[in-house]
């Protein structure tokens, strides 16, 4: 019925909402869904997710959460995120050992920086004469006092010459009292800061045409790009990363009503969920094992949970884990719960 009427095309982007779908969305939270037929003057309302079929009655379409719809859409830019950094990692351990052989260029665009001193000399000279951005990107959790009062050197001397800043830590760096402190000493019009769940490698990128990346696990060595292409390449990475970051000034609120986990608590049960160790969990979300094992507690206190085993089964059922990472959602078996309990007894790090 129908299937010979063109589809229905809407003056603007693909990724927007008129003003028909803002109106009919509106009226589906209100009544608890739509009729279908209603569609017709909002295809984007489908096209965005906000809207799925519902199961028990074809003619009526059920409002789909917001936040959930953007998760949704946001997971192909996501896992695209993760598969660039890994070959921009790649990239730079490959060509690394090229860099030291002479080429007759003045300008070479990588420079392998050796030793902790020289990275903080470079790094020190480049945000002094910063005068339009730079930008950070910060894994781990625990910011130590050394580290900061470094950056907030680097900050003070990039904002007086102008300069704006935006860093982006990972969630447990809401709680480090030295990222307070250096919050307090500058100038809140000139920063902004957003924590994610998980972040790249460690990022600086200076009025966009310099980036210091490391080249090595213990980062004691790094790269410093100059290349324009690559840059830019990574600029477009921190811009990714920066839409899905979550403002410092906004609270991380418990994921559900019903089972009041903190969204770092909700990270960590959907790697649980899928057989990472501790260690590997605690690594991922920058906190030490002993701070993960005892999130695992407080899960284990929200849902009642008698065992780690059991603990695998309940957040199989509990809705914690995102629809798209949910093996349930996919059609296939789920990681069997053991998993979750496989590293039980293993003694904690500092």
């Amino acid at each position: 019925m129908g299937g010979n009427r063109p589809k229905l095309t809407h003056p603007h982007g693909d990724r927007e909402l008129c003003d028909d779908a803002v109106r009919l969305y509106t009226d589906a939270l209100r009544n608890g869904g739509i009729d279908r037929g209603e569609l017709t003057a909002a295809p984007c309302l489908t096209d965005m997710a906000l809207l799925h079929p519902d199961p028990m009655d074809a003619s009526l379409m059920r409002p789909v959460p917001a936040s959930a719809a953007l998760a949704h859409l946001l997971l192909p830019i996501t896992r695209e995120i993760h598969d660039r950094v890994r070959l921009t990692t790649a990239l730079a351990d490959s060509l690394a050992p090229l860099t030291a052989v002479p080429s007759g260029d003045p300008n070479l665009s990588i420079t392998v920086l050796e030793g902790l001193p020289l990275i903080a000399s470079v790094l020190s000279d480049a945000s002094a004469a910063a005068t339009s951005e730079i930008l950070t990107a910060q894994p781990g959790g625990n910011r130590t006092k050394t580290s900061m009062e470094q950056g907030l050197r680097n900050s003070l001397a990039a904002i007086e010459r102008g300069a704006r800043l935006r860093h982006i830590y990972q969630h447990p760096a809401r709680y480090s009292p030295h990222l307070k402190d250096y919050m307090t000493r500058v100038p809140a019009d000139r920063l902004e800061v957003r924590t994610v769940e998980q972040t790249v490698e460690r990022l600086i990128i200076i009025d966009r045409e310099m980036a210091l990346i490391p080249a090595d696990p213990e980062r004691t060595t790094a790269l410093e790009i100059r290349h324009p292409a690559l840059v830019t390449y990574l600029i477009q990475v921190y811009d990714v990363l920066w839409a899905q970051g979550t403002p410092l000034t906004e609270h991380l609120t418990p994921t559900s009503p019903r089972t009041p986990v903190t969204q770092v608590q909700q990270s960590i049960a959907r790697l649980l969920a899928e057989g990472t160790s501790d260690e590997v969990v605690a690594r991922r979300m920058g906190i030490s094992v002993r701070t993960c094992r005892s999130h695992i507690a407080k899960l284990m206190t929200a849902l009642n949970a008698s065992s780690r085993t059991h603990l695998g089964a309940l957040l199989v059922q509990s809705g914690l884990l995102d629809p798209e990472t949910d093996s349930l959602s996919k059609g296939v078996q789920p990681p069997h719960p053991g998993a979750v309990a496989r590293d039980k007894g293993r003694p904690s790090s500092p």
